[in-house]
């Protein structure tokens, strides 16, 4: 089959917890000699790194809110757009990673009747994908504990593991990071709503910290208005610290701490839980569905991290920190646990699952 024939699309939300999968399977297929284009929204097409994924095209979709009208206009324009684009293209496959910018693609694959493939990496189904379920033709899913299925479709079915980014799963061949640092170099991650409360929570737990001659370093990402703020604050209690915005370098980060404190994104706790780095979760309380609670609870049920819900980050924070900073057995389990999952072989489980499809199609 010629290159040309073997021309895919691959449908993603704009946010990270969709878009970081997506690449890494663009990245997988077009080493395997697929011709793929990637299309998300405004929001999701900033995060690609223009070396790496090519084929890119926007096309917007949007959630249903109170002004139903309009979002119903941006719903059909962006459906009339995918109608277009896939009649021209003719794809032979898509797939449907998940989030409402995927929707106006898998809609049409449906009209067109072309065979399409969903993706879920959270612990509960998004909406866009349980609407699409009954017409995929299969359903990947990161771990096999996802809700929101319905049973008759079980069928179709596949745990695949976590789609990850190629250069994540290099660095998971290479991290043999030591369990006996001294010091607890904490990672501070999120998005602009993680930020902020991040930003406002969390300076004087750290300062606390150091109060208590506990050794610790503070890699924080932040939005770029925080900046300053957060630098007088760190530089006045003499904290060691690096901020920084969003980076496509986020393995420089993940090579030099060994805790993390990040909101329940699926990419990122993904990503974490591969490259073996302890977790502290505090899930987004306004989360879809509060899906991000259901992704904390299931690592902390599995002992993968540690949750602490927003309301008590707090109170709560500074005691873990402390007991971190006493008993490095607290991180040492947390990797133990980890180390029992792996998703190295997500695309070898791919390449047997979807490549028979596609040629099936």
């Amino acid at each position: 089959m010629s290159k040309s024939n073997k021309y895919i699309v691959i449908a993603t939300g704009g946010t990270g917890g969709h878009i970081f999968p997506a690449l890494g399977l663009a990245n997988y297929l077009n080493s395997a000699g697929f011709n793929t284009v990637l299309t998300s929204d405004k929001r999701g097409i900033r995060f690609i790194d223009n070396s790496l994924i090519k084929n890119t095209k926007i096309i917007e979709g949007t959630s249903l809110n109170k002004k139903m009208f309009i979002s119903f206009f941006k719903i059909f324009i962006a459906i009339l757009k995918s109608l277009i684009f896939l009649v021209i293209k003719r794809p032979k496959f898509i797939f449907g990673m998940g989030g409402y910018a995927s929707f106006p693609l898998c809609f049409s694959a449906i009209v067109l009747r072309i065979p399409f493939i969903i993706y879920e990496n959270n612990i509960l189904m998004g909406k866009v994908n349980r609407y699409l379920t009954p017409y995929a033709k299969k359903i990947f899913v990161a771990y096999e504990e996802v809700e929101g299925i319905n049973q008759k479709y079980n069928k179709k079915i596949v745990i695949t593991g976590n789609i990850l980014r190629e250069k994540i799963l290099n660095f998971i061949k290479i991290n043999e990071k030591s369990n006996t640092d001294t010091v607890i170099s904490i990672l501070v991650l999120g998005g602009s709503q993680a930020a902020e409360i991040f930003a406002k929570v969390l300076p004087s737990i750290f300062i606390q910290c150091k109060k208590n001659n506990m050794k610790i370093k503070i890699f924080q990402q932040c939005l770029p208005h925080q900046i300053n703020q957060l630098k007088n604050t760190y530089d006045k209690s003499k904290i060691d610290y690096e901020l920084f915005s969003f980076t496509f370098d986020i393995l420089k980060y993940y090579k030099s701490t060994n805790l993390v404190i990040t909101r329940a994104g699926s990419s990122a706790l993904a990503e974490l839980l591969n490259c073996n780095i302890p977790i502290i979760t505090v899930p987004l309380e306004s989360s879809a569905e509060n899906h991000q609670y259901k992704n904390a609870q299931y690592f902390n049920k599995k002992g993968y991290g540690i949750m602490i819900e927003e309301r008590n980050l707090r109170n709560k924070l500074f005691d873990l920190l402390h007991s971190i900073h006493e008993d490095k057995s607290v991180i040492n389990s947390i990797k133990q646990n980890q180390n029992k999952h792996t998703d190295k072989n997500v695309f070898d489980i791919i390449n047997k699952k979807i490549i028979n499809l596609f040629y099936e199609s």
